[in-house]
Formats: structure tokens, sequence, C-alpha cells
């Protein structure tokens, strides 16, 4: 079975993408709700997290995300230090499920996928493409931000015209080029390979 990655900057489009994989019946892993899932209910990640913020980022068994948020979000140093402690729990739990789905391949959508170091577990990856103005303001109409705030967000994200040159595949999603055909033709290249793979 082939790994397949699913990457793109904030408001490329790349969970619309992952959705219309999932229709064409391929397995999708959303590895951000998996962090927040793990976060929740690792026992040993959580100890970490303690440690590493203070007993009052969690209230009970519950992950305070306002005061985590607060703690990392404007500072590089702690932000990196949180990723650092939940990247490597998140790649593990990706692989775990990938190794129980019976499709001829598997998505893993991530948007840190590069700066995570998932992508060596992988054997290709996709990149999502939208221009940077298109992006900022997707984000800005779905999540009610400011454009200064979807640029700090974006400042955290390796810059999008790197990431696409690291990428196996581009789907360009400008609003311009109809996106459809393009992951149609990229599915079935895909189902290509992995009876290649699978025939080796």
């Amino acid at each position: 079975m082939l790994k397949v990655g699913l990457t793109g900057g904030i408001g490329s489009g790349k969970s619309i993408i992952a959705e219309v994989f999932k229709v064409l019946g391929i397995p999708v892993f959303d590895a951000d709700t998996a962090a927040k899932h793990i976060m929740q209910t690792d026992e040993q990640l959580i100890s970490k997290i303690k440690a590493a913020f203070g007993e009052e980022t969690y209230t009970g068994n519950k992950l305070n995300r306002k005061i985590l948020a607060d703690k990392v979000f404007n500072n590089a140093y702690q932000l990196e230090k949180l990723n650092a402690l939940v990247h490597p729990a998140s790649i593990q739990a990706g692989l775990d499920w990938a190794d129980k789905q019976t499709a001829p391949y598997v998505i893993k959508e991530a948007a840190l996928m590069f700066e995570a170091g998932s992508a060596f577990n992988l054997q290709y990856v996709i990149g999502v493409y939208a221009p940077k103005s298109l992006r900022i303001k997707r984000v800005m109409e779905r999540s009610n931000m400011t454009r200064d705030e979807v640029l700090v967000r974006m400042s955290r994200q390796v810059d999008d015209k790197i990431k696409m040159r690291l990428c196996d595949f581009v789907i360009v999603n400008d609003e311009q080029q109809m996106i459809l055909p393009q992951i149609l033709s990229l599915h079935q290249q895909l189902l290509d390979k992995a009876k290649q793979h699978a025939a080796r």
C-alpha cells in the first residue's frame, strides 16, 4: 500500500480536496484532528505537556486550549517545544492507522508535513497551491480573522513556493482551474503506482 501525503498552506483548500479523495474511496488521515485527540487522550503526552507548560494547561483531564495557546502562539520557541512533543505522537498514530487500511493507497492530510518531518514516512506528497492573496481572503472569511492574524499564521509555515517544490504532485486550487479533473487524473496515477508498488 502506498502512503501519500496531502499538504498546503493555510487557506489552500487541502481539506476540500481531501474530501474528494474520500468520495473516491481513499481513506484520509487528518493529522491536525488526530493531534488534538492525542493531546486529550495520550497519558504520556499529557504528562509531558503539563511538565513543559504547567499543570494549568489541563483542567481535570481536559486540555485548556486557551491557556496553552496563550503560552505558545506568540512565542516561537514555546511553539517549537510543543510541536516537538506532539508531532512524534501524531506521526506514529498516522502510521498505526495506515497499517490497518486495505485501500491501494491512503492519504495523510497535514498542514505541517515538511515542518514536522512526517514526509519521510510517505512514498509521495501532494501539494495544494493557491495564490497568497486568495488564501488570505479565504481564511479571513471562514475564520473571522484579521489580515495581520492570517499573516502571523502563514509565517509559521514553510513558504508555499518552497513547499510546492518539495511535493511530487501539485493541485492548483486558484478558482481559475477546475480541481476535479486534476484530482481524478492524480487518483488514476496513484492507483497505477500502487499496482507497481504491490508487484515488487
